[in-house]
C-alpha cells in the first residue's frame, strides 16, 4: 500500500481512483463497510481504491481538553486499512490551515489532484471549515470536478450505529467481548517491552511491561485473558491494566504473564497484546500475599476462557 501526506505525491502513472474519507479511528465494523464498498466498486470499474484520513482527530487542534485519545494508533490504522484492499493511505497532517479550508477548497486542494471519479462518505459526513460541507455539497461539487458520491449507510448493533466514541465507553467498562464484537476483530495494543521493576518475577509470575507510548486504547482497569504476540509466536496471556497501587506503582500501565513460561526474554521487542474476555475488574489487595493468590486464580481463569 502506497502511504503519502500530500495528495500531490500521488504518482501520476497510477491512474485514476475512488476515494473513501474519514478519521476512521479503531476501523470498526462501519469503517470497514465502507472501505469494503470502495474496494469492491473499484475491483468493477478498473480504478484505485483510495482512503483519505488525518494524522490525528481534529479536536487535537481545535478542541485539545475534550480530544478522545485514539482507538488505533498510527500503524495500526495503516495496517488494518492494507488489509481492507485500499492501496492508497492518504494521511492529511491535521493543521489550522487544513481546518480553515472551505469545502470547495479541500475538493480543490485534496480531493481533484486524486483524480477521484467516486467518493465514499458515511451517513452525516462533514467537512471543510466548522464542518459547513455535507453530502449535499459533494454531490453539487461533483459533475464540475468529475466525481459522484456514495453514501454508505452506518452499521448499526441493536438498533444504534456502531461509533468510537461508544467503542471507547465500552473499552473503559472493561467490556473487551462486546468491543471485539463491535470492531470484527479481537481488540490489540502493540508497543515495546520495557524494563520494570521485575516485582512479577519476584513473585513467580513474569510480566512483560508494555511501553505507555504503546499504540491501542487500554481497557478499564483489571485483568483480561487473551494473547501476546512475539516475534510472530502467538502465545496465551493474561493482561493486567491498572495503576498496580497494591505495590507503589502509581501510572497507568499494561503488563502481560505468557502463561506457563517464566523463560522468555522479551525486553526491547516489539509485542502485540491481544485481548479476549475480562477476567475481574481492579481490585486494591491489602498484602502482597493477597495479590499473589489471586494472580494464582487470574492465571487459571484465564487458561479457561482460552481454553488452553
Amino acid at each position: 500500500m502506497l502511504q503519502i501526506s500530500n495528495s500531490t505525491e500521488l504518482p501520476a502513472e497510477l491512474g485514476a481512483t475512488a476515494v473513501a474519507i474519514g478519521k476512521f479511528d479503531g476501523l470498526h465494523l462501519g469503517h470497514q463497510q465502507l472501505l469494503h464498498e470502495l474496494v469492491e466498486y473499484c475491483q468493477d470499474a478498473g480504478l484505485v481504491p483510495a482512503a483519505i484520513t488525518f494524522d490525528r482527530h481534529p479536536k487535537a487542534l481545535l478542541d485539545p481538553d475534550n480530544c478522545p485519545r485514539p482507538l488505533i494508533g498510527p500503524m495500526q490504522k495503516s495496517n488494518l486499512v492494507e488489509a481492507t484492499g485500499v492501496e492508497v493511505l492518504l494521511t492529511l497532517p491535521f493543521t489550522q490551515e487544513l481546518a480553515n479550508l472551505s469545502p470547495r477548497a479541500f475538493i480543490e486542494q485534496v480531493i481533484a489532484p486524486l483524480s477521484a471519479q467516486m467518493i465514499f462518505v458515511g451517513q452525516g459526513f462533514r467537512f471543510g471549515s466548522h464542518g459547513s460541507g455535507g453530502i449535499d455539497d459533494l454531490r453539487a461539487l461533483g459533475p464540475e470536478f468529475g466525481f459522484r458520491v456514495r453514501e454508505v449507510a452506518n452499521v448499526e448493533v441493536a438498533g444504534r450505529k456502531i461509533s468510537s466514541t461508544d467503542l471507547r465507553e465500552i473499552l473503559d467498562a472493561g467490556k473487551v467481548e462486546v468491543a471485539n464484537l463491535l470492531l470484527g476483530r479481537n481488540h490489540q495494543v502493540t508497543g515495546l517491552v520495557e524494563h520494570g521493576r521485575k516485582l512479577g518475577r519476584t513473585l513467580g509470575f513474569p510480566t512483560a511491561n508494555i511501553s505507555r507510548s504503546a499504540e491501542g486504547y487500554l481497557p478499564g482497569d483489571g485483568v483480561y485473558a487473551g494473547y501476546l504476540y512475539a516475534e510472530g509466536i502467538r502465545y496465551p496471556a493474561a493482561h493486567s491494566v491498572g495503576t498496580n497501587d497494591t505495590v507503589g506503582e502509581v501510572p497507568r500501565v499494561l503488563e502481560s504473564h505468557v502463561i506457563g513460561r517464566t523463560d522468555l526474554d522479551l525486553y526491547d521487542q516489539e509485542v502485540t497484546c491481544e485481548f479476549v474476555a475480562q477476567v475481574r475488574g481492579w481490585t486494591k489487595f491489602a498484602s502482597l500475599e493477597e495479590l499473589i493468590a489471586q494472580i494464582a486464580v487470574d492465571v487459571e481463569k484465564s487458561k479457561e476462557i482460552l481454553g488452553e
